[in-house]
């Protein structure tokens, strides 16, 4: 067994000068970088939740780390199986309670894949290869909300 270890760096760029005072008083605002990656994330709230609605937020992080890992092993597989895939595109969807507390948490994401093969005849497993991907996907492994995987195989001409 391995262990794999993945780092991050938040600040709170949303001080308006006045901390946290109050409610309203500051904003939702932070930045995401990485260790040795020239790359950062400029997030937010959502804006149910005052945030900034031009910046991701944890929320849309979650559902997109989500489709993303699905996808990265879908074609995982597919190559290692010989299934020929051209295109792969998702539009997934999350879906969260807010309970009268105003905590939460997930209730579902529903991935809904759209993804083009070379070959007809490889059509059935390239669906069946949906469901091997989400049981290999780290992220889905690591999420107590159920994950539905709602694929479409397109044959290309």
């Amino acid at each position: 067994m391995k262990t794999h270890q993945y780092n991050c760096n938040l600040k709170w760029t949303g001080n308006t000068g006045t901390g946290t005072k109050n409610y309203t008083s500051y904003k939702r605002d932070h930045e995401i970088s990485f260790p040795n990656k020239n790359h950062h994330i400029s997030a937010s709230s959502d804006t149910a939740f005052l945030g900034d609605p031009n910046k991701l937020n944890p929320e849309e992080l979650l559902v997109a780390s989500i489709s993303s890992c699905h996808m990265l092993w879908y074609l995982h597989l597919c190559a290692t199986k010989k299934i020929l895939v051209t295109t792969y595109t998702d539009q997934p969807k999350g879906e969260m309670t807010e309970y009268p507390n105003g905590s939460g948490r997930f209730s579902l994401v529903a991935l809904r894949p759209v993804v083009t093969i070379k070959n007809q005849k490889n059509q059935q497993q390239a669906i069946e290869l949906h469901r091997e991907a989400h049981k290999m996907c780290f992220i889905a492994n690591s999420c107590n909300f159920p994950i539905r995987v709602e694929p479409t195989i397109i044959i290309q001409q």
